[in-house]
Parts: structure tokens; C-alpha cells; sequence
């Protein structure tokens, strides 16, 4: 079965090939193969594809097998235009592998054309059903369908103001974030003719610097003795910043190890000594690739193609002590499989970032993020859109928060940098910007008193199903305002209180955290020194009995009474002016013994508990919030007989009900 990544090979095809080229002068088969097996994918494919343009239509093999090569050697150059092409002609010529059905499909794929390479994918699965790759190529147009319409939080723009005009890609941040590392292939004097690999310039290392102020410089090759006439690049930088870690690929016949990592130590103000060779592969044969140093300095993470890995690339680390190095160590079928993974980062010790084009994804390469958990295992999410696209994306690189940076919420956001080849018909990447906005889950609001005006220096405290928040507790601003950050999907359990004020608590529960979102909530202090009345409570006319609306406030003070378990309470009823005073007076009496009935029922204890009936022995006095309801009363107003008589009727129906009221007081605390 073939698996879509090894090579095949069908001597008879083969031999007709040489045969029909092996007169040519200028482009040789021999020299196309040997190109294709050294890996100079762009050189080959132009070799391939010159073959191709000189064959003869009759010589359908020929033209079938120089088609499929080019189309092989221009996919893997990221050149997917050019490759498509290659493709369909040796399925015209009727090329006699079906794996080109299923290369065809993860083109269409990685061109965006998501319906022709689900297609493709679905009838080549009809005929080969335990096909992995193109099982995953038909999930991942799937997926490419879903987040179309449920595209992720982040947001991407291409990094202009650093990129050039050739290939830019492997950042690495500082580990104080004071500066950027990355690989370019842009023009420079020194150096070797392009690579016949990527068609570039060799590849060197180079530093963005970033001011006090956060400004970004311009690009500029780094100091020292890291850059030499090969390839370098996708380097990594130690916590302490002592020493960086790189990719070297050396060309040509007299080199063993074509691609190994490689070291180099601080010298001077932002240099870099020579480099040497990390043996950390044991094998001159096997490569190294694409560093990354965990948080913690203990771990080394690289891709190699060790014998008896998953797949074509695997992802593996070694650990590290005092400059030596243990024996590599596969991360295991969670990450790596029968494709290749990539360019790993290792954000702090537990969260890896890396590109693979073995796990379903938008097409080519995406970027993956995995999370480790305490059993040791890795959890595996696709980016998604748009940090992935149909293109080759990789290389993404966190930028730190900083030592002296608040320690964030897991809900909030990151930042930082990777790249793609979207957009770019050469197949060259380039670097991009990437942010997650921060989600910030708040509570705020106000704590008044039950006049609604502010308290000033009152205390919130908060408690989460995971903890207290912060310090625990927040205290209120001279508006009586306050707010907290908190995080999604938590219960919470709030608590106002304030000096002369009872306690009052608050249960929330906070959703998912998918967005930003600020929660309201505030608090109505009773207070411990005068009596505070209750609202809309209501009986049947001249008699004692509670009516059902009334309920609702005496709930509220059920509320109170649970919340505040060390005070002892008198329930006062008043009259107003209308009736003979012992009339009045026993009236009132009743129906505060009817309130006092009511919350004994609802399992309030009886000797927390007292009544008393004042009839109109003690008339309201006007609040500054009654002031602002009836313009003929001011703060201060007592609403005495001699006061209502001669106001207009309609007044005087408004201070009778002011008049007729229940009211609540403290009248004992700590009760044990």
C-alpha cells in the first residue's frame, strides 16, 4: 500500500526513460534523479520538468513519469501551481500509480479548492479505504467547511514592515522579548548561487531589536560567527541567553551531515561566537533540525527522521545538563505520525506549537497546538483560520510576556509571529503577525446603601469554585464603584460589606469565556443604625393579612437575615394620618406580628424576631431619594399632620403612602 510519502519506483517505466533521454546533452534523467535525491527539490523539478516539454507525445510513458517527478519536486518547493500542472499531466498520460489521484487531491487541497480535493479524496478511498493520508485529506476539507463558518478569535496581518522579497521564516524571540530572530534568504554579497533547494539564496539568521519604549528596528543580519556561505537558520535562544541554538544544511559531497544543529555562544554586545556541531543524532547519516529550548532550559526539541519513526519527520527532545545531552526521545503517536511534523515550539514546558501536514488540517502544512497533560499525554488542536490556511503554514513563535508582566488569566490572550506561503506563487514564505485577543471576564458595579447612595471604601470579596481571585477582595472607589477580572465558566460566591452596613452576598455563575464580557452586579447595603424600610408590602384593605405581591421584598429580607446571622431584628408598622390613634395603633401592631409570622414560617428563628406597632406616632421623614420623586418635598421633610394639612389632595395621598409603611432595624448583633 502505498502510504503517499515513500518513493516508488517501476524499473520498466524507468529504463524506457533513460532510454529515450539518454542522448540528451543539455538536461540528463540521471542528473534529474540525482537532484530529487539529494533533496535540491527546485533544481529537479525544473530538470523533470524540461524532460517533460521534450518528449515526444507517443512516448506517453516518458511523458507520464517526467510529468509525475516534476509535479513531486515542485510540490515539495511549494510551487503547488506548477505542481497541479504536473500532476494532471501525468494523469493525462496516464501515469500508472494511482498515488497521483491522491496528489492531485491534496494539491486541489492546498490550493483552497476544497469541493474538487474532497472529491478526489473520497473516490480514492473507495479504492484503497485504509489510505491514511487521503482519509485525513478528506477530514480536513472537511474541517476547512466548519470553520468557514466558525472561524477562530485570531487575528493575523502580514509583517510588511520585516519581510523581503525572497523567504522569511523560523522566528525566535529573546527570552526577555527584547529582540526577534528569523531566517531570510534575502539578497546578500556573500554566499553561494542560489540553492537548488528553494531556488534562494542561501539562508542566514537574522535580529529585529526592540527599544525601551517597545519599538521595533529593522532587520539586520546578526553579529558574529553564526552566518557562514551554507544555509542557516530556525534558531532557538536559551532562558538565560547565553547561547543559541540553530539549523545548518551544508551542501555538496564533502559534507556528511547535510543538516544538523548547531551551537554558538554570546559574544560581546549582541555577538555570536563560531558555531559547533550539537552531536546530540550519534548517526551522520540521520538529520537534526528546527531547535526549540524549553521555559525551563532542561529540554531540547527537534525534528529528525530517525530510523523507526512514525512517519516521514518526527518531532523529538533530548535532555539537557551542563551542555551535554541524553538520548533523543520520540514524543510519541499523540504528535507525530505517518506525514512530517515540524518546526516545534515549546511554549514553557507544557504547550507545543509545530507543523504537520500528518494531522487533518487546511492543506500542506498547518500549525497544531499541544497541550500536555498530567498523565503525560498530548491533546492536539488545529490552529484553524487564519493563523492556517490552504498554503504551508509553520514556524510559530510566542512572544514572551515578560518577567515583570502581570501573570494573565488562561483566557487571556497571546501574540506572536509565524509563517505561510499564502499568497506567494514562488512557494516563498513569509513572516506574519498573530494575536488572540485577550478575553477579559469583569464583574463591576456599585455598592450603595438602600437609598442608592454610594459607600465609599466598602469591601467586595469573591471566592471561585477554583479559588479566591486575586488577593481575594476589592474595595470600592469614592463613587462606590468597583471591578475585578475573573475568569469564564465559574461559580462564584461575592460578599459586600462596609462599616454600619450588613453583610450582603451575591452567587454568580460566569459563562464559557468565547468573548469579552462584563458582568453587572450590585450591592444594596441595609443599615446597622437606623431603620431601613421595606418596599411594596401590601395588605388586604384595613386588615392584617399580607397580600401574594408582598412576598417578594419579605423574601429580600429573608436574604438578609441568612446573610447577616449575628443580628437580632424589630419588624415596625406605621399608620398614616387617617383614624383614631388606638385604632391605628392596634392595626399597625397586627400587621407587623403578620410579617414576623410570615418569616418565622420560612424557618427565620422567632428569637431573632420582635414586632411593634407605632400607628402615626412616627411619621416618615423625607430621604433625598423621596426628594428627587415629588418635587414638593425636599430632604429633611417630616410628614406630620400639620405638614400634610394643607397641601394639595393629590399630596396628601402621596404622604399618607409614604406614611403607611413597614420598616426593618437592628436592634441586637452578634447574637451567638
Amino acid at each position: 500500500m502505498y502510504s503517499g510519502h515513500h518513493k516508488i519506483h517501476y524499473p520498466f517505466l524507468i529504463l524506457l526513460v533513460c532510454l529515450a533521454f539518454a542522448a540528451c546533452k543539455s538536461v540528463k534523467l540521471k542528473d534529474a534523479e540525482k537532484a530529487h535525491d539529494r533533496q535540491e527539490y527546485t533544481k529537479a523539478a525544473d530538470m523533470y520538468n524540461t524532460l517533460y516539454r521534450r518528449t515526444r507525445r507517443k512516448q506517453v510513458e516518458m511523458k507520464a513519469y517526467t510529468a509525475f517527478r516534476s509535479g513531486e519536486n515542485y510540490r515539495a518547493a511549494g510551487r503547488q501551481a506548477k505542481a497541479l500542472r504536473g500532476y494532471l499531466n501525468a494523469r493525462r498520460y496516464g501515469y500508472p500509480d494511482s498515488v497521483v489521484l491522491l496528489r492531485l487531491a491534496q494539491t486541489y487541497q492546498q490550493g483552497g479548492n476544497y469541493k474538487e480535493a474532497e472529491a478526489l479524496f473520497r473516490g480514492y478511498l473507495e479504492a484503497y479505504p485504509k489510505s491514511y493520508f487521503a482519509a485525513i485529506g478528506l477530514e480536513g476539507c472537511l474541517f476547512a467547511r466548519q470553520q468557514k463558518e466558525y472561524p477562530t478569535r485570531y487575528r493575523i496581518r502580514r509583517a510588511a514592515e520585516w519581510n523581503s522579497a525572497r523567504g522569511d521564516f523560523g522566528p525566535a524571540y529573546a527570552p526577555d522579548a527584547s529582540a526577534l530572530y528569523f531566517t531570510s534568504s534575502r539578497s546578500k554579497d556573500d554566499g553561494l548561487d542560489n540553492s537548488s533547494i528553494t531556488g534562494l539564496k542561501p539562508n542566514d539568521i537574522y535580529i529585529i531589536k526592540r527599544d525601551a519604549q517597545g519599538r521595533w528596528g529593522r532587520p539586520d543580519s546578526v553579529s558574529g560567527g553564526i552566518n557562514t556561505p551554507w544555509d542557516e537558520g530556525v534558531p532557538t535562544i536559551t532562558p538565560d541567553g547565553s547561547t543559541i541554538y540553530y539549523t545548518l544544511a551544508q551542501q555538496g559531497a564533502d559534507y556528511d551531515r547535510t543538516v544538523q544543529i548547531y551551537s554558538a555562544a554570546r559574544s560581546g554586545e549582541g555577538g555570536w561566537s563560531n558555531g559547533s556541531l550539537v552531536d546530540i543524532m550519534r548517526d551522520s547519516l540521520r538529520m537534526a533540525a528546527h531547535p526549540s529550548m524549553s521555559a525551563s532550559g532542561d529540554y531540547l526539541y527537534f525534528v529528525s527522521n530517525i530510523g523507526g519513526s512514525y512517519g516521514g519527520k518526527d518531532i523529538y527532545r533530548v535532555k539537557v545538563s551542563d551542555r551535554s545531552y541524553g538520548s533523543p526521545e520520540n514524543l510519541g503517536p499523540d504528535i507525530n505520525t505517518p506525514g512530517d511534523e515540524m518546526f516545534p515550539f515549546i511554549d514553557g514546558d507544557s504547550t507545543l506549537f509545530f507543523a504537520s501536514d500528518g494531522h487533518a488540517g487546511l492543506g500542506g502544512l498547518d500549525i497544531f497546538k499541544a497541550t500536555l497533560d498530567s498523565t503525560g499525554r498530548w491533546h492536539v488542536v488545529n490552529m484553524g483560520q487564519p493563523v492556517n490556511s490552504s498554503a504551508d503554514d509553520f514556524g510559530l513563535a510566542v512572544e514572551p510576556k515578560g518577567k515583570n508582566k502581570e501573570e494573565a488569566l488562561p483566557d487571556n490572550g497571546v501574540k506572536g509571529v509565524f509563517c505561510s506561503n499564502r499568497g506567494d506563487a514562488r512557494g516563498w514564505p513569509h513572516l506574519f503577525h498573530f494575536e488572540l485577543p485577550a478575553i477579559y471576564t469583569e464583574i463591576q458595579g456599585y455598592v450603595m446603601d438602600r437609598e442608592e447612595n454610594p459607600i465609599a471604601g466598602a469591601t467586595v470579596r469573591i471566592v471561585g469554585e477554583r479559588g479566591p481571585v486575586g488577593q481575594g477582595f476589592v474595595t470600592t472607589r469614592d463613587d462606590g464603584s468597583y471591578k475585578m477580572s475573573v475568569q469564564g465558566d465559574t461559580r462564584y460566591v461575592m460578599l459586600a460589606g462596609a462599616s454600619g452596613f450588613l453583610n450582603q452576598y451575591v452567587e454568580l455563575k460566569t459563562d464559557t469565556a468565547k468573548q469579552s464580557e462584563t458582568y453587572y452586579v450590585d450591592f444594596f447595603l441595609a443599615s446597622r443604625e437606623k431603620a431601613e424600610g421595606l418596599q411594596n408590602i401590601f395588605y388586604d384593605f384595613d386588615k392584617a393579612t399580607l397580600r401574594p405581591e408582598s412576598m417578594k421584598s419579605l423574601d429580600e429580607l429573608i436574604r438578609i437575615l441568612t446573610d447577616n446571622p449575628d443580628i437580632r431584628i424589630e419588624l415596625g408598622s406605621h399608620a398614616d394620618r387617617k383614624g383614631p390613634d388606638a385604632y391605628n395603633l392596634g392595626l399597625s401592631d397586627r400587621r407587623a406580628k403578620s410579617v414576623v409570622d410570615y418569616l418565622t414560617s420560612r424557618g427565620i428563628a422567632a428569637d431573632r424576631l420582635t414586632w411593634k406597632g407605632y400607628g402615626k406616632s412616627v411619621p416618615k421623614t423625607v430621604t433625598a431619594k423621596i426628594a428627587e420623586r415629588h418635587d414638593f418635598l425636599k430632604e429633611g421633610d417630616v410628614l406630620t399632620e400639620e405638614f400634610v394639612a394643607p397641601l394639595t389632595e393629590e399630596q396628601q395621598s402621596v404622604c399618607d403612602q409614604l406614611n403607611r409603611r413597614t420598616e426593618f432595624r437592628v436592634i441586637e448583633e452578634e447574637l451567638r
